[in-house]
């Protein structure tokens, strides 16, 4: 398989309660960055060697949590602790991609206190908003994000309520999103995961099960077999 090899990364999606609902941070990426310049992102980055617990060196996973938590403090001057964070899932983008990265998405609930700071370096704003809300400016063509983001916040905007949404990601087994790109006839993008058809085959028209990201440009679309609700789609 051709492509640079994938960099360890982790990233947190925080979340708060409001009156309108649960409500996550977003930041956005300065637009002069290489990687998701001018995107609205969660709070995350690369591994760094310092991540590493000395007790625990070859502990994937724990590496992971200690470099959300610490790029979490570098990004909005939040605190968490490692072992609050919740495992949602993994994304592995596709070979060909220019910059990848293999990335841990955590959960977890926003500490009591929570004023932003942010260094107007390599992020120039923040936000808190209804997952369901982000993916509607999202459709308007409002804010720019990538797929994982995207996914992610499908996956948040069914739940009612911090306590549920964090229940609801500690009782589901973590994904994996090995990501391959395939483009449709007309040249729309759409990104694959397992078990979708097309994983294997290529051929998007093939029947069977769907776990796919249409990305038109009027609108993005996810189409997948296991969930209740899709919001905006």
């Amino acid at each position: 398989m051709s492509g640079t090899e994938a960099v360890p990364a982790a990233t947190t999606v925080l979340l708060r309660d409001s009156s309108q609902g649960v409500e996550t941070l977003m930041l956005r990426r300065n637009s002069k960055l290489a990687f998701a310049g001018g995107m609205w992102v969660f709070p995350g980055g690369r591994v760094d060697p310092g991540d590493t617990d000395p007790d625990h060196p070859d502990d994937e996973q724990i590496t992971a949590r200690r470099a959300a938590v610490r790029e979490a403090q570098e990004e909005s001057g939040l605190i968490l602790e490692p072992d609050d964070l919740v495992v949602l899932s993994r994304w592995c983008p596709p070979p060909e991609a220019p910059r990848r990265f293999n990335t841990w998405f955590f959960v977890s609930a926003a500490p009591a206190i929570h004023d932003v700071e942010i260094d107007g370096g390599e992020i120039h704003d923040h936000q808190w908003i209804r997952p369901s809300d982000a993916i509607r400016l999202r459709q308007a063509g409002e804010i720019d994000i990538i797929p994982p983001t995207w996914i992610t916040l499908q996956q948040l905007a069914v739940h009612a309520n911090v306590e549920d949404a964090l229940a609801a990601v500690g009782a589901a087994e973590p994904k994996l999103f090995t990501t391959k790109l395939i483009k449709m006839a007309d040249g729309t993008a759409v990104t694959v995961w397992d078990p979708d058809a097309a994983y294997d085959t290529g051929d998007l028209d093939l029947p069977g099960p769907r776990n796919r990201l249409v990305m038109a440009t009027d609108a993005w679309r996810w189409e997948v077999d296991d969930v209740l609700e899709v919001t905006g789609s």
